[in-house]
């Protein structure tokens, strides 16, 4: 598929209709300019480039060195000079992000009118209930002669051309077109995404219409002063969601139901209002009366066994096998088996696709055959995730002694802090406190600040910096009876230390390390 150029011109009115335009100092000749390229970044610039400036640290030799690259025009907040670079036309907006999600849907032609696509909310399970959506549509497809299908996700995106390592949970609107683009090209029919607050809130998915849109959990969580204001502000851009979605699929016992389902409510009554009949609202949970009821749960204990449940829903009522851990995964494989089914995906696909489903540094589990501890290696890494995985462990290991291998990212989230030291305190039998995305800060600073937490709940600790020895060190000290969790990183490969990432072994990559030597 080739894209379609348009002149500035087409730009600059689509913006003025959404009444973002403050300014324009572009003349007639030069709205005719054709755009062949839009970018915000000043070392990615082609021959007649749209160049958005964008960013709390954009500096004006940015721009500067851009228009010397090719750019012929410009879109910001704030008038720049581009100095020795000459005088090129700019579009003054009210909202850079807003704007910037306006013209990729203009670039991209709304590419995503050629997908399926599913975007998944929620404070915790989102990665992993979209692999197992993934994992569901695969297996259909698979079976029915389509293409493995596109996923966006805080793990790894993948768009038929691209397989790489995220670095933010929902990318910008340009990321996320370029990705719909590629999909589209590699004749992939479906496309699912995590949507983060910070991506709803700020615009990144803005005129993306989704056929489903889940609403998994909400809990109290990137509350502070670069993320939101407070949990009424992270609930509210979670809830935009429900404004993009054809069909609503929602946690009956998520927290602040209430607001939730009057929320979606809300959303369809003024829609219908207007004439537009969505979204369709479907529930999913522990109670009866859900369109989607799970119930009859069992897991097997100790080292060995899947998790089997019963779901009734329209047309089916089913037992599903998923053979990852962590009982809290039923709801997120119930989310997926409503998300799929909304779609039209017999259930056979669904529950095959559910048994064969792994996600990447998510509940995955190791044991030492030598010694018997276990290891389990997971993402949790807010209080919410926190509390259900502990719960969790407790019940699948009764009477086994839990140590935990953790940190705390640094410049954000810095209730987390506190919140997840109370919670390694009350539950863990010994704690080993390490880096975790330090970034600017000092990691023994922000160790210190977790182990006033963990040791006023009156639990031993570690304060050991390098991850890998921290890792290195609960292993050594584990017995028989002992399981080890290591959180906040999961597979991933990077620490950020300082203003950039550095590459660094993963969590697994550790645990088998030390696994290969015991031997």
């Amino acid at each position: 598929m080739t894209l379609k150029t348009y002149e500035l011109g087409r730009y600059y009115r689509h913006l003025q209709s959404c009444g973002l335009v403050e300014k324009c100092s572009a003349d007639q000749a030069q709205m005719l300019q054709q755009i062949e390229y839009i970018s915000f970044d000043s070392k990615d610039i082609r021959e007649n480039t749209l160049f958005i400036c964008k960013g709390a640290h954009f500096s004006p030799k940015y721009l500067q060195d851009a228009v010397l690259s090719g750019a012929v025009a410009y879109i910001s907040e704030t008038p720049y000079d581009p100095g020795d670079a000459g005088d090129v036309p700019h579009i003054i907006v009210s909202d850079i992000r807003a704007a910037m999600a306006e013209i990729a849907g203009i670039f991209y032609d709304n590419i995503w009118q050629k997908l399926h696509m599913i975007g998944i909310t929620g404070t915790k399970g989102k990665s992993s209930t979209a692999f197992f959506v993934k994992y569901i549509i695969d297996e259909y497809m698979k079976n029915t002669g389509g293409h493995e299908s596109a996923v966006i996700s805080g793990i790894n995106n993948y768009d038929g051309v691209i397989d790489e390592e995220s670095h933010l949970t929902t990318p910008e609107s340009f990321e996320i077109y370029r990705h719909m683009y590629n999909a589209v090209n590699s004749g992939i029919e479906y496309l699912t995404m995590e949507v983060s607050s910070q991506g709803l809130k700020y615009d990144r998915t803005r005129g993306i219409i989704y056929d489903i849109g889940c609403f998994l959990n909400i809990g109290n969580d990137h509350i502070s002063g670069i993320e939101h204001s407070s949990l009424e502000d992270y609930l509210r851009s979670k809830l935009i969601l429900f404004s993009q979605s054809m069909t609503v699929c929602i946690n009956s016992g998520s927290d602040k139901i209430g607001q939730i389902m009057a929320a979606a409510e809300k959303v369809r009554a003024d829609n219908e209002a207007r004439g537009i009949d969505m979204p369709e609202i479907v529930t999913f949970g522990h109670e009866s009366e859900d369109d989607y009821f799970v119930y009859d749960i069992t897991s097997p204990k100790g080292e060995s066994g899947s998790i089997t449940f019963s779901v009734k829903a329209p047309g089916f009522d089913e037992r599903f096998e998923l053979s990852m851990r962590g009982l809290f995964n039923v709801d997120n494989a119930l989310a997926a088996i409503a998300m799929t089914s909304c779609l039209g995906i017999p259930v056979e696909y669904i529950k095959a696709g559910l048994k064969k489903a792994r996600v990447s540094g998510r509940m995955e589990f190791f044991t030492s055959s030598k010694r018997g501890y276990s290891v389990i290696v997971d993402y949790a890494h807010n209080q919410m995730s926190f509390e259900t995985l502990f719960r969790s462990v407790k019940k699948e290991f009764p009477g086994k002694k839990i140590s935990i291998v953790f940190g705390c990212p640094g410049g954000k989230a810095q209730n987390r802090r506190q919140e997840l030291g109370d919670i390694a305190g009350k539950y863990a039998d010994m704690v080993y406190l390490t880096e975790e995305d330090a970034g600017e800060e000092p990691v023994v600073d922000i160790c210190r600040q977790i182990a006033d937490h963990v040791s006023a709940n009156g639990c031993p600790f570690r304060i050991i910096e390098d991850r890998g020895e921290a890792i290195r060190s609960a292993m050594r000290d584990a017995d028989s009876n002992t399981v080890i969790l290591l959180t906040g990183k999961g597979r991933e490969t990077r620490q950020k230390r300082g203003l950039r990432y550095v590459d660094t072994p993963s969590d697994v990559e550790y645990v088998q390390e030390v696994l290969r030597f015991e031997y």
